[in-house]
């Protein structure tokens, strides 16, 4: 039996679209900066490796709180040229979380070396599973900040200080969170990030950074990233091209003036939600924000047993709301390969049958939290 009482008639359903993530809306209000920082590299006419790409890469890498910031074409790719620079690659494995995105798994194949799957505690990696999936061919951790919420890092770094391995941060989902008042990004041998238009901070395409405190971690991803060279007609490697262009640069350089803001925005609408759906049917909340953890809520995601019906609901009251890793990358038919079945990883499975993402934006509206929250209760027949 369905959980909700409230037997509704959907075509009396008040006109109010909540859409899940209106990055047209979200962008209105800095339209004018944008234009002029693209009409800027017009004028300009350096479309690749242009002066913005640096001046971005020194402003990320200062908001982040790294030495160095080396910018690329994606986030996949930073991930990628990240293990490189650490010359993890044939025959190494690293280890990962079992309920992420495929980039993180497929960064470590693309190196060349295997993902090692770990349990998940709510939603990151579970730092009591590390030591149990170490092997003599264990390199690297790739501890995923997932939806916004960064991971544990104290006790990741110490299992990867006592066994001598080196820290990927993914913090794709996290820019400006921190732990104990560090940035994620920040903690790691190095860290990939995506910049892709829907993140904290996004661009108008793809792209993605590499952060670090190393110098020859840095060194290698500027030559790696530009077919293997740092100097014209000089290639020391065989690198690739993965360069972030001038225009998404300068888009970037405008957003990162807005993020801190844009991340208080999103704090205050997961405290709307954490008000008013605490003790709501049967579901499961995120973790309520306490030190030293500060996320900044990429995603505010709730978990549910009614989670595809609830989908369904809210997407007929004109609520959009979003399914992630409803499949583990594990189970994937591309991923056979390493061996996994179902049952591998319980929490990662429990995870992908439960897990729904609520309007987090940006520019969302009080009315508009509230009527998200107002359908979610009337679902489970507590309003």
């Amino acid at each position: 039996m369905l959980p909700f009482r409230y037997n509704r008639n959907f075509s009396d359903f008040r006109v109010m679209q909540v859409p899940f993530f209106p990055l047209e809306t979200i962008l209105r209000p800095i339209r004018v900066e944008l234009d002029q920082a693209i009409s800027g590299v017009l004028d300009e006419g350096q479309f690749i490796m242009g002066e913005q790409v640096a001046l971005f890469e020194m402003e990320f890498a200062k908001f982040v709180g790294a030495k160095y910031c080396v910018a690329v074409g994606s986030g996949l790719d930073a991930l990628t040229i990240s293990l490189k620079a650490l010359g993890i690659g044939e025959g190494d494995e690293v280890l990962v979380p079992s309920h992420t995105c495929q980039a993180t798994w497929l960064s470590v194949l693309r190196a060349g070396a295997r993902p090692v799957g770990v349990s998940v505690n709510g939603f990151l990696i579970d730092h009591q599973h590390l030591e149990q999936s170490i092997s003599g061919r264990t390199k690297a951790i790739m501890p995923v900040h997932l939806y916004g919420y960064p991971c544990e890092m104290d006790a990741v770094c110490s299992v990867a200080s006592r066994y001598h391995l080196f820290v990927v941060e993914d913090f794709a989902q996290a820019h400006g969170a921190t732990y104990k008042g560090r940035m994620a990004g920040s903690m790691g041998d190095a860290g990939g990030t995506s910049f892709y238009p829907t993140k904290n901070l996004g661009a108008l395409g793809d792209g993605g950074a590499i952060t670090t405190n190393s110098e020859r971690v840095a060194a290698f991803a500027r030559s790696y990233r530009n077919y293997g060279s740092v100097q014209k007609d000089v290639h020391l490697q065989v690198g690739v091209n993965s360069r972030l262009d001038t225009l998404q640069a300068a888009v970037l350089r405008v957003n990162l003036k807005h993020v801190a803001h844009r991340n208080k925005q999103r704090r205050e609408i997961a405290d709307v939600y954490f008000s008013r759906l605490s003790t709501t049917g049967d579901l499961v909340l995120p973790p309520r924000p306490m030190s030293p953890c500060e996320p900044v809520f990429h995603q505010f995601v709730i978990q549910t047993e009614w989670r595809n019906q609830l989908h369904d609901y809210l997407s007929k009251a004109g609520i959009g709301t979003a399914i992630h890793y409803p499949v583990p990358v594990y189970l994937q038919p591309a991923y056979a390969q390493l061996g996994y079945g179902r049952g591998s990883f319980a929490s990662a499975e429990a995870l992908g049958k439960t897990v729904l993402s609520l309007p987090v934006w940006p520019g969302m509206s009080l009315d508009q939290v509230q009527c998200v929250c107002d359908e979610v209760l009337r679902f489970f027949g507590t309003k």
